[in-house]
Order: structure tokens, then C-alpha cells, then sequence
């Protein structure tokens, strides 16, 4: 079954929420999948949102999977509200009740008056179960995938503009390799941002350094760039910056960051083979590479650096590395012995 694309993940948030907001309400909410971030605003808007603060007292309920069963998740849901038009029962870390797939008994015949939230996060439940076919019919169910890192400056963007503020695409990318793919994580961190840069400004580099302790000319976002742009002494002096401050920059991170700047230089090596000397549709650039525009110039200017031969050559010596940073045929190399190594063997 083919995963579930981020943009899909959006859409559906929207109109789930749409439909809350309206309350138009189903019984059985299913929310699941790698990324919490979406699944936590929509259990919270529930949880804030259906009951008022008084009827909250006799018909919410939270329950925990590693603290039932769901047998005891049915009991509490075919209960009837108190002085109220619903309740609202939510299953936190459903994930971790063994026997979910009983859940289907309820699911089968539920009460309207009941909202029941299962929050199963990290994963999917498995779409063959009853259970998940039967809430398909009745119910709403919401599949949450973790971002590719290539969106994610866009989603930072286009977080911080709902926020009235605006940050430029090299800021974002900037925080996107530092932070990684957890949105929950990000968002902290852009909130943090919003509470001292006022609406209406310019998030900059900056502000980045001073609240959030990303170095704007120390990071790997301009060691790709060092390195993709053969600038020797500026690769090595970010080297040493990493080298004392390893606990912010892990070099699986790193070396997973490289990789991924070399496969992009790769596949523009295979669009331009594949177009020969005419323009490369920009459809293409963002489908194939998966890039902002704003940056295949840089790309170019790397492609013409590194050969296909010599990008393929490199995306293996990653592999390597990776594996020899986590420990593997490595029993004495440092760090920053160990990051100078992939540097020099790459930009040599």
C-alpha cells in the first residue's frame, strides 16, 4: 500500500478540524501514524473544545493504553453523558493495548453521544482488522506521516506566516537540518521565535543564534555548503566549531545531511542527462530532487563540482561513515578525526 503523502496528512487535519469547529462530530476518532504533531491538536481541540468546562467534570474521561485493556476502553465508552449531550472518552498511547483489535465489538454498535478518541502513535493499526474497516464506515480516521525533510522549510514557512511573521528560506532550512523532522520539536522552537520577534517582522539568522543556539555561519546547512563549493578553510573551521560543541552536532546527523545534499546532486545529474541542453521543467526539479527552486543554483554550481561518478562515489563513503559513526570498524577514531576524514575524502 503506497505511504501516505504529508500534503494528504494536511488536508485531512484541516478537515477534520473544519468539521469540529462546526460540530459535526463522528463517535470513533482513529488517529495514528509516525507523526504525533497533528494527532495531538486534534485530541486536544477535542478535549478543549466539545464539553463545557462544567460538563467536563462527569463526562471526559482520559485513559492510558499501557493502563487498559479494551474491554475496559468499551466500558467506559458505553456509558451515558451526565447532564450533557456527550462525553468524550480519550485513549492516550492506544499503541500499547495488546487486545486494540477487540475495540471492533464497540465500534460495530456505538453510542452517538459518545466521543471516543484513540490516539496510536508511531505506528498504523493494522487496515486488515475489523476494527479499523468498521471505523473506516462509522467513524474518522486520521493517518498522520512524519514530513520528507525536503518540505520542511516550506512547512516552517508557511507556520511562521500563519503566526504573521516571515523567515527566509535559508533560515528554515537552517532550522529544519538542525531540528529534524519532529514537528512537535519545531514548533517549540518557532513559538519560542514568535514570542520575541513581533508580528509582522522578519524572523532572521540572527535570532535563530541568540534563542535558539543554532550558529548561523556554524552549521551543517554551511558545511554542505563549504563543501559542495570546495571552501577548504571554511569546511574545516565549521569542522572545529563541531568537533567542540559535538553534543548539538551529532555526526549520524551530519553525515545523514550530506547524504542527503549528494543524492539531490545525483538526481540533477540524472535530469540533465535526461534533458540533455533544453530547461529542466520546475515540476520535475521539485517532484525528482524535491527542492525550492531558490536553491538549484547552488545545486548546479555543485553539480558542476561533483561529476554523477563522483556524487555516486561519495553517497557510498556515507554509508560507510555512517556506520563507522555508530561504531562499526571503528575502534579508536574520534569525532572530529573521524568527520575530518570524511570531509577531506570527499572534497578530494
Amino acid at each position: 500500500m503506497a505511504k501516505i503523502r504529508f500534503e494528504e496528512v494536511k488536508s485531512g487535519y484541516e478537515r477534520i478540524m473544519s468539521d469540529l469547529k462546526n460540530k459535526i462530530y463522528k463517535p470513533v476518532y482513529l488517529l495514528m501514524g509516525e507523526e504525533a504533531y497533528y494527532i495531538d491538536l486534534i485530541s486536544g481541540y477535542i478535549q478543549d473544545n466539545v464539553l463545557g468546562e462544567a460538563e467536563k467534570t462527569f463526562n471526559q474521561t482520559v485513559l492510558y493504553g499501557k493502563d487498559v485493556s479494551a474491554k475496559a476502553v468499551i466500558e467506559v465508552a458505553r456509558r451515558f453523558p451526565m447532564m450533557s449531550s456527550y462525553q468524550v472518552v480519550v485513549v492516550r498511547e492506544a499503541q500499547h493495548i495488546k487486545d486494540i483489535d477487540k475495540l471492533e465489538i464497540y465500534v460495530g454498535s456505538p453510542l452517538k453521544s459518545t466521543l471516543l478518541v484513540v490516539c496510536y502513535k508511531g505506528k498504523t493499526v493494522d487496515k486488515r482488522t475489523s476494527f479499523y474497516k468498521q471505523t473506516v464506515k462509522i467513524g474518522e480516521v486520521f493517518e498522520s506521516a512524519a514530513p520528507y525533510e525536503e518540505r520542511l522549510p516550506d512547512w516552517i514557512i508557511s507556520y511562521l506566516s500563519s503566526k504573521q511573521r516571515t523567515i527566509d528560506t535559508v533560515a528554515a532550512k537552517i532550522l529544519a537540518d538542525y531540528l529534524g523532522a519532529d514537528l512537535t520539536k519545531i514548533v517549540n522552537e518557532l513559538d519560542k521565535l514568535a514570542v520575541v520577534v513581533p508580528q509582522n517582522s522578519k524572523i532572521t539568522t540572527d535570532h535563530i543564534e541568540r534563542n535558539i543556539g543554532i550558529s548561523k555561519d556554524y552549521n551543517t546547512f554551511e558545511l554542505c555548503n563549504a563543501i559542495t563549493a570546495g571552501d577548504v578553510l571554511k569546511a574545516n573551521r565549521i569542522i572545529m566549531h563541531f568537533e567542540r560543541n559535538a553534543e548539538k552536532n551529532s555526526l549520524p546527523a551530519i553525515v545523514s545531511q550530506l547524504f542527503s545534499q549528494f543524492c539531490k546532486i545525483f538526481l540533477l545529474h540524472m535530469l540533465k542527462a535526461k534533458y540533455k541542453n533544453a530547461a529542466i521543467p520546475s515540476t520535475e526539479i521539485q517532484g525528482v530532487m524535491g527542492i525550492n527552486s531558490y536553491f538549484l543554483r547552488s545545486y548546479e554550481a555543485a553539480a558542476r563540482r561533483f561529476s554523477s561518478t563522483k556524487s555516486a562515489e561519495v553517497i557510498a563513503l556515507l554509508r560507510e561513515f555512517d556506520m563507522r559513526s555508530k561504531g562499526w570498524n571503528n575502534a579508536s577514531t574520534g569525532y572530529g578525526d573521524l568527520l575530518r576524514e570524511l570531509v577531506y575524502k570527499i572534497m578530494h
